[in-house]
């Protein structure tokens, strides 16, 4: 189809020295960590957002922080682009890479470096996958709480990268919340550190800055996380509604009661049957809303808080109320939850979107955005993180069709608008990438962005980090 979504053109002095920029590349990593031959380049011209694909000039896999400054001296000396990758799961195209630029991916520097119960505490290299953390500490009762659904395989690295989230970030909130020091390389190769186990830093809150900054503040190479204790107990409980507008009340006014559960998740009728012919987790097939709700403490804590939300359903008419029963039980429903993406990639191609909007406003941008789908006669699935409005509607389309990709992206533009208008934000955990930069305008002023790009530019005046992503590629500086 013809791309939507514009990259940077490649710099041709850059591309007409490839040959030399692999030699020095050889010169400063093992031969094993570089990656420079077409066909082996192929895996790292996408991401998750599977739409846009280039070809990267070259890949290095370092494994210290010291060859990652040696990478980011040179490519700084000579003025070549870095586009910094952990997994290659973003779904806003982050990670995808252009023609001129090298791909400094992550995934090799997997050590967990230090586990520190007294003061709760994970100190780890940028490419440990996120659910890798909570493997290693979990027989000692403690837990990681970030949990994106692609949690098994997405790295630390990316989740600072992009300020992932997941279904529990209602109770425990997203990675900046759970985030005390990152060790860091700046454009010119010089490694800082930031923060660290400290409950908080002295000085500007850089740290705050860089998670979310979608590597162009630099590349994390080691974070320190916040370990919490295991809850005495845990349970999920479905509610299933006649409408998505009920369900979507029903958050509303449990969040406003002032009751935080774990979490709370939603799934509409066509995200309930298809994950539940992935994982068989039990979900009520007679229903055209389904909500996740998951409560922990102590049995009496767990009694409280869940008749309390019982009340606020049944004012809206919930049709079904299951608690599981068991722990395989409360497995299977978080699995089906959770692997909500990769079910529905069985039956159909999709865009992922990710905008969020003010609680009281969610039954309205669920009516809409089921409108917007309509009219370019497609289907959505949508299942996101209600407790905390950050909507995750699944456009499915066919990626073989022209015409059908591109109503696709069209409608995706169209719902992410809707969720700015009706006063939420472009993204809640996926990023900007190059997905959402061209809606930038839509959300910030030529003020606003003006003085973000400063910010940006302060880290890196060229801009060879990442540089077709997060701002519009007019406008700037």
């Amino acid at each position: 189809m013809t791309e939507a979504i514009k990259f940077l053109e490649p710099d041709a002095a850059i591309l007409a020295r490839r040959k030399e920029i692999v030699e020095d590349l050889a010169e400063l990593v093992p031969p094993e960590r570089l990656v420079h031959e077409p066909v082996e380049l192929v895996p790292f011209e996408t991401d998750g957002f599977l739409a846009y694909r280039r070809r990267p000039l070259a890949v290095v896999l370092p494994e210290t922080t010291a060859q990652v400054a040696a990478v980011m001296k040179y490519c700084h000396r000579y003025g070549i682009p870095v586009v910094p990758r952990g997994a290659g799961t973003s779904l806003s195209g982050g990670a995808i890479p252009q023609e001129d630029a090298v791909v400094l991916g992550l995934s090799a520097m997997s050590r967990i470096l230090d586990i520190d119960y007294a003061n709760r505490t994970a100190t780890v290299q940028a490419g440990v996958t996120n659910l890798s953390i909570s493997d290693a500490v979990g027989a000692d009762g403690f837990f990681y709480a970030p949990d994106p659904s692609s949690q098994l395989a997405c790295t630390i690295g990316g989740n600072i990268g992009m300020n992932s989230g997941g279904a529990h970030c209602l109770k425990y909130g997203v990675t900046t919340n759970n985030l005390l020091g990152v060790k860091m390389v700046l454009v010119d190769g010089t490694i800082v550190e930031l923060g660290g186990k400290a409950l908080d830093a002295a000085g500007y809150d850089l740290l705050g800055l860089v998670c979310g900054s979608e590597g162009q503040l630099g590349i994390v190479t080691e974070a320190t996380v916040r370990l919490i204790a295991k809850p005495e107990g845990a349970r999920p409980v479905l509610f299933g509604f006649d409408s998505a507008e009920a369900a979507g009340s029903c958050v509303a006014d449990v969040i406003g009661a002032g009751i935080v559960p774990v979490a709370i998740e939603f799934m509409d009728k066509p995200a309930i049957e298809i994950c539940e012919a992935f994982a068989h987790a039990g979900y009520p097939l007679d229903v055209e809303a389904l909500l996740i709700v998951e409560v922990e403490g102590s049995e009496a804590e767990m009694e409280a808080m869940l008749a309390s939300i019982v009340e606020i359903a049944r004012r809206h008419g919930v049709k079904t109320v299951r608690e599981s029963q068991s722990a395989l039980e409360a497995a299977l429903i978080w699995k089906g939850r959770k692997s909500a993406f990769g079910a529905t990639g069985r039956i159909a191609d999709y865009i992922c979107m990710d905008g969020t909007v003010p609680l009281g406003q969610l039954a309205y941008v669920l009516r809409k955005t089921s409108e917007i789908v309509d009219r370019y006669g497609l289907r959505v699935a949508n299942v996101f993180h209600a407790g905390d409005g950050n909507m995750h509607p699944l456009i499915l389309y066919n990626i073989n069709d022209p015409e059908d990709a591109a109503r696709a992206e069209t409608a995706g533009m169209e719902i992410l608008k809707l969720c700015v208008d009706a006063g939420g934000c472009l993204t809640g955990e996926h990023g900007v990438g190059i997905e959402k930069r061209d809606l930038m305008r839509h959300q910030y002023s030529d003020l606003d962005l003006a003085q973000q790009m400063a910010v940006r530019a302060a880290f890196d005046p060229a801009w060879i980090l990442n540089p077709s992503k997060v701002f519009p590629l007019e406008g700037r500086a």
